[in-house]
C-alpha cells in the first residue's frame, strides 16, 4: 500500500476512533453534515501537513528514540500553548498572542466551529481565532509547502548516501 495512503487511512481511523469515543461520552455536532464533514477535513488535512514536518525530524534523528524525543519536545509546546485546553482569554498577555496565532488553535476554533460546538476563541479578536477555517487551511499549505519537499530532500539523501 501506498505510504501516503497509509497515513491517510491512519488519520481517519485514528479520528474515527477519536469520535465515536466522544460520542459514547456525551459529545455532539451541532451542524449539517456538510458542515461535520469539512471539521474532519481540516483535522485531517492539518494532520497530514504535521506527519510531513515529523517526518523530516525522523529523518534528521540518530535514531527512532531520538526522533521521537525531538518531536515531542516540539509538539508538546504546540498543544498545550493553544486553545484546545484552556481560552487563551485566560492567558498572560505574551503567551495569549503565541497561542491565538498557535496553527493548533487555529484547528482547534475551526473544528469548534465548523462542528457547532462552542467556541470561546470567537471572541478573541486576533485574525486566526476570527477566521479559524481559512487560518488553519493556510496553516495547514504554508506546513505542506515548507515541509513535503524537504522531507524529499532529506530523504532522497539519504537513500543515496
Amino acid at each position: 500500500m501506498n505510504g501516503e495512503l497509509r497515513k491517510a487511512l491512519t488519520a481517519v481511523l485514528c479520528s474515527a476512533i477519536v469520535a465515536l469515543t466522544g460520542l459514547v461520552v456525551g459529545w455532539r455536532t451541532h451542524t449539517g453534515v456538510w458542515s461535520v464533514l469539512a471539521g474532519f477535513a481540516v483535522l485531517l488535512l492539518f494532520s497530514y501537513a504535521v506527519s510531513w514536518a515529523v517526518g523530516c525530524i525522523g529523518l534528521v534523528a540518530k535514531g527512532p528514540e531520538s526522533g521521537m524525543s525531538m518531536a515531542f519536545i516540539i509538539l508538546f509546546p504546540m498543544a498545550f500553548v493553544s486553545n484546545a485546553m484552556v481560552a487563551t482569554q485566560h492567558m498572560p498577555t505574551a503567551l495569549r498572542a503565541i497561542a491565538d496565532w498557535n496553527p493548533v488553535s487555529a484547528v482547534t476554533a475551526a473544528a469548534r466551529q465548523l462542528f457547532g460546538n462552542p467556541n470561546p476563541s470567537a471572541a478573541v479578536h486576533a485574525w486566526p481565532m476570527q477566521h479559524p477555517v481559512e487560518a488553519s487551511l493556510l496553516w495547514s499549505a504554508a506546513i505542506l509547502a515548507v515541509f513535503a519537499p524537504l522531507a524529499t530532500r532529506l530523504f532522497r539523501r539519504r537513500t543515496v548516501e
